[in-house]
């Protein structure tokens, strides 16, 4: 096997955002979030998001790749879906609950006390 071959990536499709690790284990992170929602992200615009993970995929501190930009993770927490305030529908770019509910809902149905990561991050 040749060096390059061992380098390769293997990608993790998430809903509406991926990551992809080196197949060594190393982590490297590449984020890939909705069209319709990446122009916003890379615009510093969406600064939040909800993921239906059973464990988490990115870290705090670390910076991913999403289009021409780079973002990094400000901090990741477990949450009730019941605790999305309108603020937070705000900065994920959701109009309203049941439109993030059906985005994050990609692995399964979210009810008001199903436990969601909530990530906060921007642009650098």
């Amino acid at each position: 096997m040749q060096a390059a071959s061992r380098t390769l990536l293997r990608t993790r499709y998430l809903g509406n955002m991926s990551v992809s690790r080196w197949v060594s284990g190393q982590y490297r992170g590449r984020v890939q979030f909705s069209r319709e929602l990446r122009e916003a992200v890379v615009a510093g615009d969406i600064t939040l998001t909800f993921r239906l993970w059973s464990r988490p995929q990115v870290r705090a501190g670390a910076r991913y790749p999403v289009g021409p930009a780079n973002i990094e993770v400000e901090s990741i927490e477990l949450v009730p879906f019941s605790s999305v305030t309108a603020e937070d529908l705000d900065r994920a770019g959701e109009k309203d609950l049941e439109s993030l509910r059906r985005r994050t809902a990609h692995a399964g149905p979210v009810h008001d006390d199903t436990l969601v990561y909530r990530i906060e991050f921007h642009v650098v």
